[in-house]
């Protein structure tokens, strides 16, 4: 119930004509590779604008798109079918979506693995070197 509150208003934090990735409203929520969490928890709650939140690869989902795709383009929001054309502003943005992509490799890596009995594993965050790069310029700049 607490991720639920934290997601609601992450959600309702997203302005009007935005879009945030389920794993970025995660990242934000406080449980980065939560991206599936988010969408039980949007299932659940009521009262928020639940069509600015999409895919993270800039999609909506065929479930919900014929709903969600009005609503977007209300706002303001371009689209070329299901796909969201947006570009990447922010510093804070870009570093948001290298993290959580990373952070979604690791999970998935580390759930193809069994647990080894008594130990516990850190896996460390995996980026490319130009990747890696790319982050730690940013940082410096945001600081």
């Amino acid at each position: 119930m607490k991720f639920d509150i934290a997601v609601a208003r992450v959600v309702k934090a997203i302005a009007k004509g935005s879009v945030l990735s389920y794993s970025q409203v995660a990242l934000r929520a406080g449980k980065p590779g939560g991206a599936r969490a988010v969408v039980r928890a949007l299932h659940r709650l009521g009262g928020i604008p639940w069509w600015r939140v999409i895919r993270a690869d800039g999609t909506l989902a065929s479930e919900i798109a014929a709903k969600q795709a009005p609503l977007l383009v209300r706002e303001g929001v371009p689209l070329r079918g299901r796909k969201v054309l947006r570009a990447i502003n922010s510093r804070i943005e870009r570093l948001e979506l290298m993290a959580t992509a990373s952070i979604g490799y690791c999970a998935r890596r580390q759930a193809s693995r069994p647990p080894r009995r008594g130990l516990t594993r850190v896996t460390p965050l995996r980026l490319s070197n130009s990747a890696a790069r790319a982050l730690v310029t940013s940082l410096g700049q945001v600081q």
